[in-house]
């Protein structure tokens, strides 16, 4: 992860031209450095800011397997969820008495994070109108947008303090885990009556897909039921293209999958919500630095004639968990399961 430190000193001389059909990039001629929304609406049109918002859910494993719920109005969002179920009587013949029941909701707050990435561009790449920028920004902004909030969720790597625990955190407590040991048969640890598909069906959901560490693939292909059938096949009418025991299978990409925390993460995926605060907004910065994590500078813009192109969008997500019949007790009810190495 990157910050940007912005300097506002000197002028900037010069002007880039690109191709409307592709990212018309502006340099304004005055002491500021920074390109804002409102100043230049030709910098990101909008049906491009709704292409990153698509590029990210699909570059989100998270997201992808998510339910998206409306767009916030607000910071925070009050979400009903069930948490006492009403109780059904037989009444006694035509003049038997009607007894009452109870029925008790809870609130869950979805709270919106912001979330920033930042693209260096060279400006040699710039002054060729030639060259389709876009399509050279486009896939890392999603790639990083994707990579950040995948590990917060997931693995609660550097999420905001508003955010509840992630996945992996929550299945833990809920002692929804499955470990695999080194002699341990992966069959059974996955489909079996102690593996991580019973455990999400024991708190009462579903399992409607599956994500998982890629050197997973290599395990997974060996599985078969008990006529011989491989359970782990490709699945062409999915994106994902792959399904396990005729459940959606993810093998996320991007980077934020930490196979020393889960080796696979089983759920019910329609209790992943997440809702959108803000759509992308986009800033350019011709002059400052780009420093990493530990303070150290990546770039120097001015010196190393670049500019940085930064994306801010904002989120929140929460995980309903309603109460169930098959089970009541919420501290141990979970939708979704971990299988994890033993080793």
């Amino acid at each position: 992860m990157i910050v940007l430190t912005p300097l506002l000193e000197g002028r900037q001389e010069g002007r880039y031209k690109m191709n409307k059909r592709r990212m018309n990039l502006k340099m304004f001629e005055t002491d500021a450095s920074i390109i804002d929304r409102t100043g230049a609406e030709s910098l990101i049109p909008e049906e491009r800011a709704r292409e990153i918002i698509q590029g990210v859910v699909t570059q989100s494993a998270v997201l992808s397997q998510g339910r998206k719920l409306p767009n916030m109005s607000s910071r925070t969002y009050r979400m009903p969820v069930l948490d006492m179920l009403p109780l059904a009587y037989f009444v006694n013949g035509d003049t038997g008495q009607k007894k009452t029941t109870k029925i008790a909701w809870d609130k869950k707050i979805i709270t919106a994070e912001e979330i920033a990435v930042i693209v260096p561009i060279p400006e040699a790449v710039l002054d060729d109108s030639e060259y389709d920028i876009w399509a050279e920004v486009r896939p890392r902004v999603e790639e990083a947008f994707g990579k950040v909030i995948d590990g917060a969720i997931l693995f609660d790597v550097n999420k905001p303090d508003s955010w509840r625990d992630g996945i992996v955190t929550t299945a833990t407590k809920a002692t929804s885990v499955v470990t695999l040991g080194e002699t341990d048969d992966l069959y059974d640890k996955v489909m079996g009556e102690d593996g991580v598909i019973a455990k999400v069906e024991e708190s009462g959901f579903f399992v409607t897909g599956h994500m998982a560490d890629i050197t997973m693939r290599a395990k997974l292909r060996g599985l078969k039921d008990s006529t011989g059938n491989p359970i782990f096949k490709s699945d062409m009418q999915n994106e994902t293209r792959y399904s396990l025991d005729g459940s959606t299978m993810n093998f996320p990409n991007n980077g934020a999958f930490d196979k020393s925390k889960a080796l696979m993460i089983s759920g019910d995926f329609s209790q992943l919500v997440y809702s959108i605060r803000q759509d992308i907004t986009f800033k350019l910065f011709t002059e400052g630095v780009v420093q990493n994590t530990d303070g150290t500078i990546a770039y120097n813009l001015m010196q190393q004639d670049m500019v940085a192109l930064r994306a801010v969008m904002r989120l929140g997500w929460e995980i309903p968990n309603p109460i169930n019949a098959l089970k009541t007790d919420k501290a141990k009810r979970c939708p979704f399961a971990i299988l994890k190495s033993g080793s």
